[in-house]
């Protein structure tokens, strides 16, 4: 896969100066979630089409259909083979391909529906979180060379053996931003029913606002932590291939937030946004005897039974000779792994085991933490301010992550987010 990287504003002047420029544009789940919906979609793209650039539209299935298609799997079979949910998953995406198409078609345009195996969107055989290997995309790049919008179905591909594979949730984010780069897109627009990326959940913080650039880096991070805006992968493969992405909603011409690479004028920002999960749960094994290997046996078993492990801290026990070590999982994984985790605590000699899952990490993200001292001291400061006590901490090259109690989530990211001036432009 290739494609073409450039500045946000060159682009921005790029796109309304150069004669045809090829866009491709992703609608999610909400915004073909009616025919009225896919009809608004639809005079989109031909209005993009009729300012002299060619389009390609990738598609999710209608909000809710996936759900409604893995329900009727399950009531089917109590734990349906995965081969035949991707099967199934997969059909939301291909009825609103064709509806998108005919759509199209009735408001006078021309278009033509593609499947994954139709583009050649060849996928490992991972199914239900398949990803994809490579993308043939010479069928979309003939499909609008003759005038017409091509339709192109998210969310899922092809295995080595032919069969149909999907991408996980969010998945048609990652099929859009993997088919810019492949046929070398100008631009990838993401549409959604948000307007952009926030400084932070504008549900949480009134005073969050719009970001109008941000680094692939930076919504890299925030993606991991909790904003749910781009699927991370997307983000990974425009990162990979420098694709600019434009995330905005289809309910509105308001511009919306370009995701691009690094530009000098974003190192002067210190901290771009704030984000929140409330997805882990705590896990403290008490007085561990303290020698060497226990650490890693810890880890090693978890990491063999493909445990994910985040936070980690290794702290002095009220017991002589022992340590307690603290580290946080996935709620959802944490009844799989609590047998595991008692099993490794006889084996470390742990004395006990505790659980906590009324618990947060609240971040910030930045890239000129690269070069700004002092930024960890005023986060603890202003959540000490709150009297909010921090569980465990983490670290990167441009994030700061905090554990803290669940019920302190609203007031700490408010106080964040006013404390480095995110509220003002």
């Amino acid at each position: 896969m290739s494609a073409r990287g450039i500045d946000a504003r060159a682009l921005c002047r790029y796109l309304r100066l150069r004669p045809v420029a090829l866009i491709v544009q992703k609608y999610g789940g909400t915004s073909v979630g009616t025919i009225d919906r896919i009809r608004n979609v639809a005079r989109r793209a031909i209005a993009t089409q009729k300012a002299g650039h060619d389009v390609v539209v990738i598609v999710s299935a209608m909000s809710g259909e996936t759900n409604r298609l893995l329900a009727l799997a399950h009531q089917a079979a109590e734990l349906p083979d995965a081969r035949e949910l991707d099967a199934i998953a997969a059909t939301g995406e291909q009825v609103s391909a064709a509806l998108t198409a005919m759509a199209i078609h009735q408001e006078g345009g021309r278009a033509c529906s593609l499947l994954g195996h139709q583009v050649k969107i060849h996928t490992d055989d991972a199914f239900t979180k398949a990803r994809i290997k490579t993308i043939d995309g010479t069928r979309i790049v003939d499909t609008v060379g003759q005038g017409l919008i091509a339709v192109v179905a998210g969310f899922q591909g092809i295995d080595d053996a032919g069969n149909i594979t999907t991408l996980g949730r969010g998945g048609s984010d990652t099929t859009a931003v993997a088919i810019a780069a492949a046929i070398g897109a100008d631009a990838c627009e993401i549409y959604t029913d948000v307007d952009g990326v926030y400084t932070t959940d504008p549900n949480v913080c009134p005073s969050a606002r719009k970001i109008e650039r941000i680094t692939y880096e930076e919504m890299l991070e925030l993606a991991s932590l909790g904003a749910k805006v781009l699927q991370i992968r997307s983000v990974e493969v425009a990162m990979k291939y420098q694709v600019p992405v434009h995330v905005r909603t289809s309910f509105s011409d308001a511009p919306g937030t370009w995701v691009v690479g690094e530009e000098k004028s974003l190192e002067d920002v210190v901290v771009t946004g704030v984000a929140y999960d409330k997805g882990e749960a705590k896990v403290q094994l008490l007085a561990v005897k303290d020698k060497p290997g226990a650490v890693a046996t810890i880890f090693g078993k978890l990491a063999a039974k493909n445990v994910s492990v985040d936070m980690i801290i290794q702290n002095v026990s009220t017991a002589a000779g022992a340590t307690d070590v603290t580290f946080t999982v996935a709620k959802t994984d944490l009844t799989r792994v609590k047998p595991l985790i008692d099993e490794i605590a006889r084996d470390v000699e742990a004395t006990g085991v505790r659980y906590d899952e009324d618990i947060v990490k609240v971040s910030i993200v930045g890239l000129g933490m690269r070069s700004h001292a002092g930024i960890a001291a005023r986060m603890f400061e202003l959540l000490a301010g709150e009297g909010i006590n921090i569980l465990a901490i983490s670290t990167s090259e441009i994030k700061i992550s905090c554990l803290i109690a669940s019920r302190y989530t609203e007031l700490a990211v408010r106080a964040l987010h006013d404390g480095f001036g995110l509220d003002k432009k």
